[in-house]
């Protein structure tokens, strides 16, 4: 039996439908603000949702199956899709009439990267501003039911590890425990982004400010209503600190949310990716407190005279800026590259730890980097008894030496993307520090980069070959880089 592209067409128009809904949405904020632009986003909407009717209307009695080979190509496609529809607000509007910017920041909305080529945000309409903001948002929902649902199913980077701690389905064929499980998970990401909202805006920040930055925090995506990102709210240190809490949640596996939400408190404590994801913020945020404190002169507008002065504002800007990078959010306080070269360094290699498996955060995950860790001193114990059988336990369960040899490809795989990434970088034209930092953001989801690409700049100087490249590492690392890579191999397209 061959592939059944009807039900991937099928799908796609139900994406381009989903798209053309949540751009209304962005219209009528358009239109409660009368920025202008509400004809032009509605008008995307329109199209948008016609392309995905006639799709789905032409594929009408499709066999409703989906098996690995089609659910490869809904993933990776699925995210294109949603990217190349997702430009249209931004042409029709002309906020951003390059096609080549609109789609470098469509897909790193949709990836929830947060790299912008924007250089005046604050000028946008509200409308515009919006939909950017909700770009990450139905990106970071469908990195959940991604987690959740279809990758540890598909048997992606050690993700069916995972599914043993989901409260989800098992087995070859999507279950229809996976609609459930992904509307559970679906109320918590909504109830986190409007408690950040309300949040947000009681600690002073606007309505619309709030709700753009609680979709952007919840996504661990990025993208600000302000030039200066969170560094505008340098003066109000408790928006920060709730920011910081949002970002945390987001990095971490939104299926202890459901636990937490459910009574089950002790599947939390017990869990060793959160335990460790914990310890791991906390040490490094420390580290990078002591330096900032100790190396580094606070401005004195960047903290509040009345909440303990600048030994405060250095905890707050070394926290936020480590839980940001940790879970890749990428929202900046302050300018981490010009912190001394050790920090420059620090956040560097913290662009590779990721959040949570089951989280919105990009990255490799603290999952992985675990196992590799506990696999790799094994390796000693093997070595001096070559005939005894040591697993990898994690979690006070065996994992089989598949996964562990999956999760290891995955890790390999990821830095040589990174390397190759870096050189084609560097054969456009950057320097070796704007580079290796542009390859590694991409990739790992972050956004704020290093040199020319640092956290205050932005991504507009890259030449056009520069963004779609980088747009590609945004996808494979969004995808957990064996999504798209397979669809590049000869033997995927062969019938079997």
């Amino acid at each position: 039996m061959g592939l059944n592209t009807r039900i991937i067409v099928h799908i796609m128009g139900l994406l381009l439908l989903c798209n053309g809904s949540f751009m209304l949405v962005a219209a009528f904020v358009s239109g409660l603000y009368k920025d202008g632009v509400t004809l032009d986003i509605s008008l995307a909407a329109i199209v948008t949702m016609l392309f995905g009717v006639m799709a789905m209307f032409y594929t009408r009695g499709h066999r409703k199956e989906v098996k690995r080979k089609e659910g490869y190509i809904v993933v990776t496609f699925g995210w294109i899709i949603m990217s190349i529809s997702g430009t249209l607000p931004y042409l029709f509007s002309g906020a951003i009439p390059s096609i080549t910017d609109a789609f470098f920041e469509t897909i790193s909305g949709y990836t929830t990267t947060g790299a912008s080529i924007l250089n005046d945000i604050e000028a946008l309409p509200k409308g515009i501003l919006f939909w950017r903001s909700l770009t990450h948002w139905i990106g970071g929902m469908g990195i959940i039911v991604l987690a959740i649902a279809i990758l540890p199913l598909l048997g992606i980077g050690g993700m069916q590890l995972f599914a043993a701690e989901a409260p989800g389905p098992a087995g070859d064929k999507l279950h229809p425990r996976i609609t459930d499980t992904a509307k559970r998970l679906w109320l918590i990401y909504f109830g986190y982004t409007v408690a950040e909202t309300v949040l947000l805006n009681l600690a002073g920040m606007s309505l619309f400010d709030a709700m753009n930055h609680a979709l952007a925090t919840l996504s661990t995506g990025g993208f600000s209503t302000k030039n200066a990102s969170l560094a505008y709210w340098n003066h109000q240190p408790i928006i920060q600190y709730i920011t910081i809490l949002f970002m945390f949640l987001a990095g971490s596996n939104f299926v202890l949310s459901y636990f937490a939400f459910t009574g089950k408190v002790q599947r939390i404590l017990k869990d060793e990716e959160f335990k460790y994801y914990s310890i791991f913020i906390v040490l490094f945020a420390l580290a990078a407190f002591l330096v900032v404190n100790y190396k580094v002169e606070v401005p004195v507008s960047d903290f509040h005279p009345m909440v303990w002065g600048a030994t405060e504002s250095a905890f707050r800007h070394a926290l936020f800026q480590v839980v940001a990078i940790v879970t890749t959010t990428g929202f900046v306080t302050a300018d981490f590259t010009s912190w001394t070269s050790f920090l420059t360094v620090f956040f560097f290699g913290l662009m590779f730890l990721g959040g949570s498996a089951g989280s919105t955060a990009g990255g490799i995950k603290v999952m992985r980097h675990l196992l590799i860790i506990k696999n790799g001193i094994l390796e000693f114990k093997r070595t001096l008894h070559t005939n005894a059988v040591i697993p990898v336990r994690y979690n006070e369960k065996t994992v089989t030496e598949h996964i562990v040899y999956n999760i290891i490809a995955f890790f390999v795989l990821y830095m040589l993307l990174f390397i190759i990434g870096s050189l084609v970088l560097g054969f456009m034209g950057l320097d070796f520090v704007s580079a290796i930092g542009g390859a590694a953001s991409s990739l790992g989801n972050v956004g704020p980069a290093l040199g020319d690409l640092n956290p205050v700049s932005n991504y507009a100087s890259l030449p056009a070959a520069g963004k779609w490249w980088c747009g590609f590492l945004m996808l494979l690392g969004r995808l957990e880089l064996f999504t798209v890579l397979i669809l590049m191999t000869p033997y995927f397209w062969k019938k079997t």
